[in-house]
């Protein structure tokens, strides 16, 4: 930056010096242009020095200058005005700031007196001259700064008009100081806000509001305009400097864009059948089945084992179905806890429950809406919510925790688990009005050991996924080791393969992976795991005939309560006592496991869920 820039200030200055020690004074910028003057130099301003000078040394050496004797002092040798010069004294001090020279101030004497000033008070002459130029270099720093400053302003603005929130910043006291063109497009604002408090221009903003807000940690809350009809979410960041609050931006989200970039993001992973890789005879019927079942609105349950890839064909049938470009939800209702889940599926009112949010919360069957939900993991879901399940599939409509009205909604079920539900039904754990009612269009999915055919492929796309995500440059397998890869028998299906597979890039050096000692270990540690199956087995019959006992005892009058039931001399065990012996006894088996807690549940046929609420409940440590 030049001094050109405050050359009004700096006129000033040349001014005020003048005036003081009533000597002529020219102020030059680094391109030794005059951009100050009085005097004979007042209409020189504008002009360039056109060759060598003292100011050159001066602003070269960054150092006051004084000539006594012109013409004889040896910065004068080279002076474009040597012959010509008419000065008699002369002082020039630069302007210098952070080091840097940007000019040089000279006082200049044509006259004896003016002489006689600038050598008698020399000493005096040259600290004022330096507190001139250093008030110079001040000016020029501020602005330097108040430039810098306004170029982040801008900079600011563009970055906040290009979000996608409507964004507002208010003062301490909630004057609104600035904000983006979509805060005005949101709550249709006409006029400028400016200046303006901002329980003026939002209508859920009332003073009130804002005081709690000044003394509240809470960041964010629900909103709802009623002048603007328009509900959301607003989040708050404060702004302090030096420990004082000073001011507030306050972003705020349109709960419809927020559904609309949630569909936007399960749009971009978009999956048809031709994704699916497999050309065995099964997984072709597999997927003809989908492509049918895609075409109509009916309920879908995929059946399968674990690892078999029922996500993928949901997805599927969801972008080949009519409603392809519209919302994809999923829930796995296995993952989540009972007490959670209702509140995720249908949403809750405000109130409706002690930490609920202000303004309640959206489930996932109106995200849904239009659309598809997928509910994974459907045979762990609890019997009350399969009752508010079938409502919604017979009534079409679903009610949220602490609602008084049901709201109608629009949405294909997608189901699908691991677990046989005719047994489940049977033992009266699922209840068969939902089994039916979701089993219209039943896909089952074969395990990777009834398509062993589709190995060699699989395994060849994710030797390229995985080896781009390492950032190796593995090509392909041997064929000694793909014969091993196909003789295993894949307990755990598709994703057990992609995890071999993963694992065996991470350890290979060169570009084929044919170390078949690494699958071999591999191999023996997993037979070793599939060995306890035969102790899984008495276990999971022994819990099987507990449960059975149980909804047996639930049909008539409730025995789980009772403690001991005699008949004759007979005594027999409570039913949880059962139940917490055999739990503590897998959980004791499985100990020394990585992964007990998932190798317990499955042994005992029960969700990771489940199981925790049952360590919980019979307090087992």
């Amino acid at each position: 930056m030049k001094l050109d820039v405050i050359k009004n200030e700096i006129q000033k200055v040349a001014e005020a010096i003048s005036l003081v020690i009533d000597i002529d004074v020219t102020i030059v910028n680094e391109e030794m242009k005059r951009i100050a003057g009085t005097g004979i130099y007042k209409k020189m301003i504008g002009e360039i020095i056109p060759g060598k000078s003292v100011f050159n040394r001066c602003f070269e050496e960054k150092k006051t200058l004084i000539i006594d004797n012109p013409k004889e002092n040896i910065y004068c040798k080279h002076c474009y005005k040597f012959d010509s010069c008419i000065e008699m004294a002369e002082m020039s001090c630069p302007i210098i700031l952070d080091a840097n020279c940007y000019g040089v101030i000279g006082l200049i004497a044509f006259d004896e007196k003016q002489k006689n000033t600038i050598l008698s008070r020399k000493n005096e002459l040259v600290l004022f001259i330096e507190k001139m130029a250093s008030l110079i270099s001040g000016n020029l720093q501020a602005e330097i700064k108040s430039y810098a400053y306004n170029i982040e302003k801008e900079k600011i603005i563009k970055v906040i008009n290009a979000m996608d929130k409507s964004v507002v910043s208010v003062d301490e006291k909630g004057k609104i100081d600035n904000y983006n063109s979509k805060f005005k497009k949101l709550f249709k604002i006409k006029e400028d806000p400016r200046n303006k408090e901002i329980s003026e221009v939002l209508d859920f903003f009332s003073n009130e509001v804002f005081d709690r807000l000044k003394e509240s940690d809470k960041h964010s809350s629900t909103f709802f305009s009623e002048t603007a009809n328009v509900r959301g979410i607003y989040n708050i960041n404060k702004i302090y400097y030096k420990e004082d609050l000073k001011a507030f931006v306050i972003d705020f989200v349109d709960r419809k864009d927020a559904i609309r970039n949630y569909n936007k993001m399960n749009m971009d992973y978009k999956m048809t059948v031709d994704d699916i890789i497999g050309e065995s005879e099964s997984i072709k019927r597999v997927k003809k089945n989908a492509l049918k079942a895609a075409e109509s609105t009916s309920t879908i349950l995929i059946t399968g084992e674990s690892g078999t890839g029922k996500e993928m064909f949901a997805r599927a049938i969801h972008f080949h179905s009519k409603r392809g470009d519209k919302p994809f939800i999923t829930i796995n209702c296995a993952a989540i806890p009972e007490e959670l889940l209702e509140s995720e599926l249908f949403g809750y009112e405000e109130g409706a429950f002690t930490g609920a949010k202000k303004g309640g919360k959206l489930g996932m069957f109106e995200r849904a809406n239009k659309g598809t939900i997928f509910l994974d993991e459907i045979g762990d879901m609890s019997i009350h919510l399969q009752a508010k399940l079938l409502r919604v599939l017979q009534e079409k409509e679903i009610q949220k925790v602490g609602a008084k009205a049901s709201k109608k909604v629009d949405v294909r079920i997608i189901s699908a688990t691991n677990k046989k539900l005719p047994e489940l039904v049977e033992n009266g754990m699922f209840r068969e009005d939902l089994y039916y009612r979701l089993n219209v269009l039943p896909i089952e999915l074969p395990s990777l050991r009834e398509r062993k055919e589709d190995i060699a492929p699989l395994v060849k796309h994710m030797v390229k996924i995985y080896s781009k995500k390492l950032d190796k440059n593995i090509i392909g397998v041997s064929d000694q080791l793909m014969k091993m890869l196909e003789e295993y028998n894949w307990p755990g299906n598709i994703r057990e393969l992609q995890n071999v597979v993963e694992f065996c890039i991470n350890m290979t050096s060169s570009n084929i992976i044919d170390d078949v000692n690494i699958l071999s270990n591999r191999f023996k540690i997993e037979e070793e795991n599939l060995k306890i199956s035969t102790d899984e087995k008495v276990i999971s019959k022994e819990v099987s005939k507990m449960e059975n006992t149980i909804n047996k005892a639930d049909k008539k009058n409730d025995l789980r309560e009772n403690i001991i039931i005699r008949q004759g001399e007979e005594e027999f065990t409570k039913l949880e006592d059962i139940e917490k012996r055999e739990i503590k006894r897998a959980l004791d088996y499985y100990r020394p496991y990585k992964n007990d807690k998932d190798k317990v549940a499955q042994a005992l046929g029960i969700s990771k869920a489940t199981l925790y609420r049952k360590i919980k409940k019979y307090k087992i440590e």
